[in-house]
């Protein structure tokens, strides 16, 4: 079955980087799904090491840029410290000027750091599509979920999409509805089948009949003696990846299941600390007693204070898959930082700084030189043309001034029309002359 069509996300940019790496997730899938190990938990911490290994280039890049940040921040600094005060629009001019000079003396650009978090942005936004939308990325497992949707369908028809009846999914049903309404039905049923937690899939399994369903020859949902695909898919070290850890906890603690109880809660608490972990490895800019860069370093602790917290209370209501992600993420990057940490620290960053001053001063010397020929041809153009004009007339200024004046004489000699302006001005010429004679 083709899901070209399940509904994957639209958003401009995003959505295409979703496709990538959509297609790169099941590609990971059907080779475990080779091997007999067809499991989401196993497929997520393979696509985050890849991933994170593809975006290995970027990171190194932006660890390069603010390690040559920190080196020309004194120098930035006295810039500011000479123009202090002066706003005037030569001296902001001649500020500029300078601060342009350091960066191309260190190779760097003042938006460098900036663009390669722009680049950075739509993956980290479409690798959370991904995770949050398996069903429309990876064909396995939206394959075995249309078998369930097409079930409903032909059941219920249309009245999926308004209450079914059963209290328990009536919220995800109205939450979800107005996506089902838009192009394949199939497809918003199966966005709403992936969104639902072991316990309201099972409470919909039985109201529409769903338990004996097969795909590939493999029941579809677990009963008594048989675990389903949909459990295999999902379940990791016995936890159900689709379900959240609240849910996790809240039916484990019920049914004295403390092992889930324990993985269920370890899942935000490890994506806080590794996350915290992995802040801690980054590299952080020195403030060298500026205001403005200690003001900015305090906002950022605090940031980097809050942003775990904050991820750890997204994970307890989130899908375990999604904070399953965020800890793998976070493990793969703080191991990442640490070899590029010392990667960055065996570098000569003087080599690197007196490579980029001679490439500056190549680039500058060039531009001089390409400007200088410019204005050389825009001279020899001119004087081409008023070559060019000089010649086409064949004629001296001085032969000009006659041929002007012969013109003339002959204009006043030639005979004047009876009645006409210049005869009368000829007899007006006539008379002054008389005049003038006496």
């Amino acid at each position: 079955m083709n899901l070209i069509l399940l509904t994957q996300n639209s958003t401009p940019i995003i959505g295409q980087v979703a496709w990538l790496l959509g297609n790169i997730m099941n590609g990971i899938f059907y080779v475990i799904d080779l091997i007999g190990i067809p499991n989401i938990g196993l497929a997520i911490i393979i696509f985050t090491i890849v991933v994170n290994l593809l975006m290995t280039p970027l990171n190194i890049k932006q660890q390069k840029f603010s390690k040559l940040s920190a080196k020309m921040s004194p120098e930035i600094q006295a810039i500011e410290a000479k123009y202090k005060g002066r706003n005037d629009q030569d001296s902001l001019m001649a500020k500029n000027q300078e601060v342009r000079m350091i960066y191309a003396k260190y190779g760097v650009s003042a938006s460098g750091s900036c663009v390669q978090l722009l680049i950075q942005m739509p993956i980290l936004f479409a690798l959370y599509r991904v995770i949050y939308s398996m069903p429309a990325y990876v064909t396995k497992i939206g394959n075995t979920f249309r078998v369930l949707a097409d079930k409903i369908i032909s059941v219920d028809g249309a009245g999926f999409l308004q209450d079914s009846g059963i209290d328990s999914i009536t919220s995800v049903v109205s939450m979800y509805g107005q996506s089902m309404t838009k192009g394949d039905l199939s497809n918003g049923v199966i966005d709403v089948l992936n969104r639902l937690s072991s316990a309201d899939l099972a409470t919909v399994a039985g109201h529409y009949d769903l338990t004996n369903l097969t795909y590939e020859g493999h029941l579809i949902l677990s009963n008594d003696t048989t675990r389903g695909l949909i459990d295999t898919f999902n379940n990791f070290l016995g936890l159900n990846m689709g379900d959240s850890p609240s849910t996790l906890i809240r039916t484990a603690w019920a049914a004295g299941a403390w092992g889930i109880v324990i993985g269920a809660v370890l899942i935000p608490v490890l994506s806080a600390v590794t996350q915290w972990i992995n802040v801690k490895l980054m590299p952080q800019q020195p403030v060298n007693g500026n205001e403005k860069a200690s003001s900015m370093a305090s906002s950022m602790k605090t940031m980097n204070m809050i942003m775990p917290l904050i991820s750890a209370w997204f994970c307890f209501s989130l899908p375990s898959g999604l904070g399953l992600y965020w800890v793998a993420g976070s493990v793969v990057r703080s191991i990442q930082q640490v070899v590029i940490n010392k990667h960055i620290d065996k570098m000569d960053f003087d080599k690197v700084i007196a490579k980029n001053s001679e490439k500056s001063a190549k680039k500058i010397e060039k531009m001089k030189q390409t400007q200088e020929r410019m204005n050389a041809y825009a001279s020899m153009k001119t004087k081409s043309i008023q070559s060019k004009a000089s010649i086409n007339s064949g004629v001296s200024e001085r032969d000009k001034e006659a041929a002007s004046q012969n013109a003339s004489s002959n204009y006043s000699s030639a005979p004047a029309k009876a009645g006409s302006m210049r005869e009368k001005a000829n007899m007006v010429r006539d008379y002054n002359e008389k005049n003038n004679s006496r």
